[in-house]
């Protein structure tokens, strides 16, 4: 399975793109994973690019009105679409700073809040990749996530 994940804006903090880059880095000995940045604009503009180069892949919009899954809950998840034969792609979707349109939401497969807090952009995007980092760990049975 590939993995994809569309962020809207570079990163500008020193920190969220050390961050970034380790798990990025952790990851590629687990999993096929590639980070687009998009240019950030308005949440129309962005949306409709992320719709248009997401297409054909399992989507997930990463929203704060999204299902607040566990670990636990993203694991089985990552599981589930691993073994089904339609899903080769999933993209992960993080939308302009004033969010997805209703649009996006609706043509995503699942929609996920990854806090009750709203997150910057760069820290989302630095909690995102450390949660798929983890959920490989536990598949393989390391002892990251204790």
């Amino acid at each position: 399975m590939n993995i994809r994940i569309y962020a809207a804006g570079k990163p500008a903090l020193k920190y969220a793109r050390a961050g970034i880059e380790e798990y990025l880095k952790r990851l590629r000995r687990y999993a096929k994973i590639e980070l687009i940045y998009l240019k950030a604009g308005a949440s129309e503009v962005v949306s409709a690019d992320l719709l248009a180069r997401s297409e054909g892949s399992y989507r997930i919009a990463l929203d704060e009105r999204g299902a607040r899954w566990t670990t636990g809950d993203f694991v089985r998840k990552v599981n589930a679409w691993e073994m089904e034969p339609g899903i080769k792609t999933i993209s992960l979707l993080i939308g302009a700073s004033d969010g997805h349109t209703e649009e996006l939401r609706e043509r995503c497969d699942a929609t996920w809040a990854l806090s009750p807090l709203t997150l910057q952009h760069e820290l989302a995007l630095v909690v995102l990749l450390e949660q798929v980092y983890r959920a490989y760990t536990i598949k393989r049975g390391e002892p990251y996530h204790r």
